[in-house]
């Protein structure tokens, strides 16, 4: 082989492998750790990744220094923009999240944004940036803003924290508090879901794949707008759909109340009774005892009194009847009869658990005093 031959197929295998090398992340040595925390508030997840610098003996020189600097200033090596702090070391700190949420109660579209926050002795500007590629915040361009919001900062915390951190907590069914924690600060912010509304449009996803030829996915959908009262025009379409016979036409009682509920919310009120007719008809005995408990819940004794008896016509002599038939005649007020049912009870029991409600349940009615309901 030539010597310019050689050399040509050296470069090749050498630029081969430089590739292959670009495309390997090996372990780096760094003074400040890469780390990652999440959390999932109602069908939203909450992702923060940032380097954790630590204090290393600068306690008291943090802020308001070129550690965590206070407003916008240059940063150097290169970069003449003014920056805000990066919230972290390194790399950008950024957040993501799943679905549309509001921080301190302004909105912010679902995605993966860079996070920076200008600092100031007594209050920080959240900074969410489209820009999540930047390193550190040297390269930062306000345009790039999405989202800013003011909070302020908890100083002179009881313990110091040696390496930067973000911690959730006071998590509700919809709110989240995300707090940066580093030496004796703490920035907190919450973090708001829309639940009623990214519930709907995770439901719309879902049964916009295969899972819409699904009747228990459909029905499932159907009955949580019918229990949070959203959306109840497409829920009934859903309904509907669950019960289609080229689908398998679900007759079940859950189903068929399902729609029941759903035509009552359009105040159609004869269609609705005559499909909660034939849901009982299509009840297990429990079935039949829960939509008579949810009767006496509403205070609709009358009502709730005909599903019992429904119920006792239909099953007989069976567990809960009696229970059902006991709670029933105590709300209309016939209490006499109600002791008899409890008592029936009792002896069906089937742990010692009812047992010990039941013997309540016929010491209030045996003092003459209704059930509470």
């Amino acid at each position: 082989m030539s010597t310019r031959s050689f050399t040509l197929v050296f470069s090749i295998i050498m630029l081969f492998f430089s590739s292959i090398q670009a495309q390997i992340n090996l372990p780096r040595p760094s003074t400040n750790l890469r780390c990652m925390s999440g959390r999932q508030v109602a069908l939203t997840d909450i992702e923060v990744r940032w380097g954790a610098p630590g204090v290393k003996g600068r306690e008291g020189k943090i802020w308001g220094t070129d550690i965590a600097n206070y407003g916008f200033m240059v940063l150097g090596f290169g970069s003449d923009s003014e920056s805000p702090w990066r919230a972290g070391a390194d790399e950008c700190t950024t957040m993501s999240f799943s679905t549309d949420v509001a921080i301190n109660g302004k909105s912010l579209a679902a995605g993966k944004y860079a996070f920076f926050i200008a600092l100031y002795p007594d209050s920080s500007i959240l900074i969410f940036s489209k820009n999540v590629e930047e390193w550190g915040s040297y390269f930062y361009r306000p345009e790039m803003d999405v989202l800013r919001v003011t909070t302020r900062q908890q100083k002179n915390q009881p313990q110091s924290i040696e390496r930067l951190q973000y911690v959730f907590s006071d998590q509700t069914d919809s709110t989240v508090t995300v707090a940066l924690e580093w030496e004796r600060w703490r920035i907190p912010f919450t973090v708001g879901i829309d639940v009623k509304q990214t519930t709907i449009s995770y439901l719309r996803s879902k049964l916009s794949s295969g899972l819409g030829f699904d009747p228990p996915s459909l029905q499932t959908a159907a009955q949580w707008c019918l229990t949070n009262n959203v959306n109840t025009d497409e829920a009934l379409r859903w309904i509907n759909v669950a019960m289609d016979p080229t689908l398998g036409g679900v007759q079940s009682f859950s189903a068929l109340s399902t729609k029941a509920g759903l035509l009552l919310k359009k105040n159609n009120t004869s269609e609705a009774d005559k499909m909660m007719e034939k849901a009982l008809d299509n009840a297990t005995v429990l079935e039949m005892h829960g939509y008579g408990r949810q009767l006496i819940n509403q205070k609709k004794y009358k009502e709730a009194l005909v599903v019992f008896e429904k119920n006792f016509t239909k099953h007989g002599d069976t567990w809960p009847v009696h229970v059902g038939l006991a709670r029933g005649y105590s709300g209309v007020g016939d209490l006499k009869k109600a002791l008899e049912h409890a008592k029936k009870a009792q002896n069906q029991a089937p742990d010692e658990i009812n047992k010990r409600s039941l013997d309540g349940m016929i010491k209030t009615l045996s003092e003459g005093k209704a059930l509470a309901q």
